[in-house]
């Protein structure tokens, strides 16, 4: 059974920053390629950054351009979001999810293609 839990998470003043980790166990996880989503309260649930299961490709939402960065390190089943310049709307509850595709070649941002979600981990950003 694959497991993810995220940690790093917490309370942040705008302009301020915060790095999420997002441990992975029980599964290949080098494999897969995978996702930070976020959904705050009465909104759907988005991609924010998404990587390969190599690490070559990588996905932003435009959102987070220039502000967020992903990246995974496959020897400790771990994938991170650096999360720089945070400003009040990004005011939610962060998720790390796998991606099931095959090959883990490309980032998708639809979540039904993310079959393991972490229980997620709340960022708040005082303005």
């Amino acid at each position: 059974q694959v497991q993810l839990v995220e940690s790093g998470g917490g309370l942040v003043q705008a302009g301020g920053s915060l790095t999420l980790s997002c441990a992975a166990s029980g599964g290949t996880f080098n494999n897969y390629a995978m996702g930070w989503f976020r959904q705050a309260p009465g909104k759907e649930r988005e991609l924010v950054a998404g990587i390969s299961r190599s690490g070559v490709r990588t996905y932003y939402a435009d959102s987070v351009k220039g502000r967020f960065s992903i990246s995974r390190d496959n020897a400790k089943n771990t994938v991170y979001l650096q999360m720089n310049s945070l400003k009040p709307e990004d005011t939610a509850v962060y998720y790390c999810a796998r991606d099931r595709t095959p090959a883990g070649l490309a980032v998708h941002t639809t979540p039904s293609v993310y079959d393991y979600w972490g229980q997620g981990t709340q960022v708040t950003v005082s303005s």
